[in-house]
């Protein structure tokens, strides 16, 4: 297995799915693609195979685990460790934008005010959620919405 090539073509997967929730926010091909759940359905079959073969099949660094910080560090030492971390980032970042601009939407904050928003939660995840939060806070925009508002489809 090529790590390196599996990393790059996750990393390109997941930008189309990133590039339209900037840029076509409302279209049916975002609804269709990005929050269907097609991405995280793909990415986490995908993070399955790695885990089991970190775990199962003897793809992971002697010594790693998740009880202690320098266990966690040894762990990612190993290709497969890492490309799974990596592909974490990639699903779980993607997730919580892609519920930023259905909530953004829901809520009536605009489109342009968001996408700095997003890309820091492409570039940062939990930094861009922040950022997003603090803007629904600061617009008046937090207050809890009804079925209806959230699109009970």
């Amino acid at each position: 297995m090529n790590y390196e090539t599996l990393y790059s073509a996750a990393n390109l997967a997941v930008l189309p799915a990133w590039l339209l929730l900037v840029l076509l926010p409302k279209s049916e091909i975002t609804k269709r693609l990005v929050h269907s759940g097609i991405y995280p359905c793909i990415y986490g079959a995908f993070y399955l195979v790695l885990f089991v073969r970190a775990t199962f099949m003897g793809h992971g660094a002697e010594g790693g685990g998740f009880d202690t910080l320098e266990t966690v560090m040894i762990a990612f030492t190993h290709p497969n460790v890492a490309l799974m971390g990596w592909v974490h980032y990639l699903v779980f970042d993607l997730f919580v934008g892609a519920w930023v601009g259905r909530d953004a939407a829901a809520r009536g904050v605009n489109h342009f005010a968001i996408i700095p928003c997003l890309f820091f939660t492409f570039l940062a995840g939990p930094i861009g959620l922040l950022m997003y939060l603090l803007l629904r806070q600061f617009t008046g925009k937090c207050s809890a919405l009804t079925l209806d508002e959230r699109g009970a489809d």
